[in-house]
């Protein structure tokens, strides 16, 4: 029976890489359905992405392309639907963008669960037949909260943490724990107007268009690896409730589009940036 796989590979680059990769496909009789490479001449790193269809063992790929580069970080990822977790607050908008999309087919995605820190949402997420769970901040520290909400987390087999307008920063701990796994929206064109009520930075400071940013989470606030962005002409009439409302529309369109690439291994982290195919 024919296998489809994603090939994802990441080495340094190196002459010839691309002939002798395509050699070991041709050899075992695979078709290549779509296949996007790139070099990144200020580190010297290659990346590359190819779909491929055929007969084989993905372990056997991969060890036959580890012959190539054996330092390499080679996945063959048979696509199915990988699992996440929601995290939300109040705002309805990203996490019901995201529920709709889910429950129309459109996010190659099982979601586990939703968690919040109020219980505004859960009638909102109980239509979907999501499990919801609230766990309040109220009278606890940070820490002692976060350790309430992994104990929780750590019950679910998942793969990617998606923070659909999560309005608490993490902890060290936190991020350490998912690392790499955590993907936040950001109501800003990031860098600019980091941290909190960006629209209101923006208006005082007159801009022209407002963002919206999807990124990996670190340590640093809002600095993570970007995954996605777009932005939306504003202008002078507008207050920065205006700016809020109007922005919640990229917000949402944003997280999506972030969340589709990451599920379709669409994404490569290289540093503090992003390589999308």
């Amino acid at each position: 029976m024919e296998t489809r796989a994603r090939v994802l590979i990441d080495c340094d680059d190196a002459k010839g890489l691309v002939y002798k990769i395509s050699k070991v496909f041709f050899e075992k009789e695979l078709n290549i359905d779509s296949n996007r490479e790139f070099v990144d001449k200020e580190t010297g790193r290659f990346f590359m992405r190819t779909v491929v269809t055929g007969i084989f063992e993905p372990d056997e790929l991969s060890s036959e392309l580890k012959g190539i580069a054996p330092e390499a970080d080679i996945r063959v990822i048979v696509p199915k639907p990988k699992k996440i977790v929601l995290m939300a607050t109040k705002e309805s908008h990203a996490l019901g963008d995201i529920l709709i999309r889910h429950a129309d087919g459109e996010l190659d995605a099982k979601i586990e669960c939703v968690i919040a820190n109020h219980d505004t949402l859960e009638t909102l997420v109980r239509r979907f037949d999501i499990p919801f769970f609230c766990i309040p901040a109220d009278g606890m520290d940070r820490e002692e909260h976060e350790e309430k909400v992994m104990e929780l987390i750590d019950t679910f087999e998942f793969d990617f943490i998606v923070l659909a307008k999560y309005m608490r920063i993490l902890t060290s701990k936190f991020v350490k724990a998912y690392e790499k796994k955590i993907i936040n929206i950001h109501h800003s064109f990031l860098p600019a107007f980091i941290g909190a009520n960006p629209y209101k930075q923006a208006h005082e400071r007159g801009v022209k268009i407002i963002g919206a940013t999807a990124h990996f989470v670190t340590d640093d606030l809002d600095e993570g690896p970007i995954i996605a962005q777009d932005v939306i002409p504003v202008n002078h009439r507008m207050e920065w409730r205006d700016m809020q409302r109007a922005g919640r529309d990229v917000e949402k369109v944003v997280l999506s589009r972030a969340l589709s690439y990451v599920l379709n291994d669409r994404v490569f982290v290289h540093g503090n940036k992003t390589i999308v195919f």
